[in-house]
Order: C-alpha cells, then structure tokens, then sequence
C-alpha cells in the first residue's frame, strides 16, 4: 500500500530535507509541502470535502511552523480529521515535549537532525494507525468527517453593535433545538453578553469557569451549561465583563472541543469585538454569519470586519455568510450590493424590518415565545434551513416549509495567533 504524506514546514530548507528523504522511503507518496498552518489545515479540508479516501495517512509537522503554534496545530488537526496520523518533527526530543505532542493527539516525535531509520519508523507506525482507524469505522461513518468529529459549529458575528447579532444566533438555535437536533447557545460576547437576559435566564456558571481547565471533560462541561426549558443548552457569557479575559484562544478552543464532542450543533454569539477567543471561535467554525442592516455605516463595519478577518487569517471573505437584517424592498442598499461591496456569500433570505412584532418579547426578555406567525422569525428559520443548522428544514419551520438552502461550504480553521501577538498577516 502506498502512503501518502503531506509535509508542513515554513523553513524552505527544512521543508526540501523532509521531501528527500520520504522520498526515500519505499511504497511513500510525499505532497509538495505546505509553508504554513493556514494552507495545512484549508488543503485536508478541501481532501476532506471530496472523501476520506483522499486524506494523506500521515501528516508532518515541523516544530516552526506558524502562525498557530505546532502543538496547537496538531491539536486541531486531530480534532477536525481524526482518521490522519500526525507526526511532530522537533529539535526537542525529550519526554516533557513528547508527553505533550501525545496530549495534542499527535502519532509521534521525530527528532533533528532528521535520521531515515526514525522517519521511516514514525510514518510507518503513523501510517498503519491511519488504516487502521479507517478500516474499524468503514466507509459510511468515515464520511462524515468531513464535517469534523461531533456536531458542527455555527458562528454569528455583528458587523457593528445594534445590528441583530444575539437576536439572531438565538432563533437559530431555536431553530435547531425545535428540528430535534441537540444544540448548545454559547455566548462568546465575553464583556457584554446578553443570551441570558434575552432568554430570562441567571446561572451562576458562566464560560469563563472553563477558562483554568485543560481537560474539559463531560462532567465539567455540564456543570457550566444551564439546560433551558426551550431545549438549549446554554453556556452564558460571564454577569463581571472583566472576567471575560479569562477566556482566552487556547481555552476557546478547547471549549468549543468539548463542546462539539457533545452536541450535534453548536451556536456561538461572537458579539461585535474581535478578540483571540471570538476569533479561534470563528476560524474553527464549520458556518460563519456575519450579521449587517442594509445601511453606509452598517455596511462598511462588515467590509471592515470582513477585511480584518482576513489579514488576522481566521476567515476569506468568500466562506462567510452574510444576512442582510432590517431589509425591505425600499432599501436603496440591497443584499447583491452588500456582496459585491464585501467580497462575501450573501444569503438568499433577508431578514424583514419589523422590530414591532419583537419588542413585547424583547423587552419581556422572553424571544422564545415570539409568535410563529412573526415575518421576522419565519425569515431566521428559514436561514437556519438554509445554512443546514437543521435537522428537518420541513419540520422547524414555522410556516410553510422553504425550500432548504445549499449548506455552505465546511471551512477548516485558520490561525489567529497574530492577534494574539499584536500584528497583522
């Protein structure tokens, strides 16, 4: 059998090493190298979207590749393609740094200088582990993970404060629990969260008790969630703002791990602020919204959002979804503008302005009980169809069934590490 294996490494001279010699090794496939996280993780996605069968067995992962870290990046590669076996290549061999590439679900260490003998031992071992996976699980349950392992994960961002964003990441949460899909409410608003208030909902836990812990295991996870009587799980942003801080990339991602390893869809409220953890949260989303209303100021915050995403490499302009809220025929700015303007996906179903048929809920604090025959929440359901949030788009709607939307594309994730350190891509 032929193994096929994708090296990463930002080192060009490091990169030509490692092809040479698995070049070397016998019945071994190696692919042109990919010089950073962001082409690793965008190339097994687009493998990924045509089938399992065309993921490479083994991946190598050079110990400076960047932006996101190497131990973090074979963490998410773990996550997101459980079926491929990853191997750390490092200066550091020794048993601290071994112990913790097998934390991040990595197959093995190879230490430099490189030596054939110990890559060849390494792919071997990773290999047979990758067909291994493979057979056990067969065919019709390795073809779900293009979709990563667990549920997926939907993020709703606000191109500018006041523009929906919360409102709608609810409804469709309400949407997904109502189509019998197990969801979770997340609010990553961090400083200025408001599910809780919109849902009349207090909790005493928050995500921020999350933040200390590296092993979110089920037991810890359910103590910070409050099970709500509309069938979401909610895990709420934290009542002190300062406290948000807490919650940083490292810990979003492994969250929102914990998070897709328990429920079949996962709606996240990215608020309106970019920070390291609302980011992680949108790069690593398998649907990212961005929320605007059809007005210059609105419009451009989304080109500016749209445009910091891209140089923070957490998202291209064209795997984000745009809703068009507060729309009406006599909008002088109409979705297929806003699209051309930001270079994103505009859905196909904008959200009527109608904010009187919301208020009595809003004020109430209480949007689960908005009537079904509101011309805004039929518009959300029927985006949530669309974005395939649902598990029968014919059932949860609240009127007449639409015709369900194309799902958008899964996006794998992309570093955000130069957030963290203040510069740009």
């Amino acid at each position: 059998m032929t193994t096929r294996i994708l090296p990463a490494a930002d080192d060009p001279d490091a990169a030509r090493v490692l092809v040479t010699l698995l070049s070397q090794l016998p019945a071994s496939e190696p692919a042109a190298p990919v010089p950073d996280s962001t082409s690793l993780l965008d190339t097994l996605a687009r493998l990924a979207a045509e089938s399992i069968d065309e993921l490479p067995e083994v991946v190598l992962v050079h110990e400076r590749i960047g932006p996101v870290p190497a131990l973090d990046l074979i963490r998410e590669v773990a996550l997101r393609f459980p079926a491929v076996g990853v191997v750390l290549v490092s200066s550091d061999a020794g048993p601290a740094l071994f112990s913790a590439a097998m934390d991040s679900g990595a197959r093995g260490l190879i230490g430099l200088p490189l030596s054939y003998d110990e890559l060849a031992a390494r792919v071997q071992a990773a290999a047979q582990w990758s067909v291994g996976v493979r057979r056990h699980l067969g065919r019709g349950a390795a073809e779900a993970f293009p979709a990563g392992p667990g549920g997926r994960v939907v993020t709703v961002t606000g191109a500018k404060g006041g523009v929906g964003t919360t409102f709608t990441a609810v409804q469709f949460a309400l949407a997904a629990a109502a189509s019998g899909r197990r969801t979770a409410l997340v609010d990553m608003d961090l400083q200025a969260g408001d599910v809780g208030s919109y849902l009349d909902v207090q909790f005493r836990r928050s995500i921020a008790d999350l933040a200390g812990i590296q092993d979110v295991s089920p037991r810890v996870l359910q103590d910070a969630v409050y099970d709500d009587r509309t069938g979401l799980a909610l895990l709420l942003a934290p009542a002190d703002g300062e406290r948000g801080e807490d919650v940083d990339e490292r810990a979003a991602r492994h969250i929102i791990g914990a998070l897709r390893g328990r429920y079949e869809l996962v709606v996240i409220d990215c608020g309106t602020q970019v920070t390291g953890a609302n980011a992680a949260a949108v790069e690593t989303a398998d649907v990212a919204v961005l929320v605007t209303t059809p007005d210059v100021v609105a419009v451009r915050a989304a080109k500016r959002m749209v445009r910091m995403w891209e140089r923070l490499q957490v998202r291209k302009a064209e795997d984000t979804a745009m809703v068009v809220n507060r729309w009406s025929k006599h909008t002088e700015i109409q979705p297929a503008l806003i699209e051309k303007i930001t270079k994103t996906r505009a859905t196909r179903t904008p959200v009527p302005a109608a904010f009187k048929e919301l208020q009595a809920v809003v004020d109430a604090g209480r949007v689960q009980d908005l009537d079904n025959r509101s011309t805004v929440k039929q518009a959300l359901w029927t985006l949530a169809g669309e974005l395939g949030l649902l598990a029968a788009p014919e059932a949860a709607a609240p009127t007449a069934a639409p015709a369900p939307g194309a799902s958008l594309a899964v996006r794998a994730s992309g570093p955000v590490a130069r957030l963290r350190r203040g510069r740009e891509g």
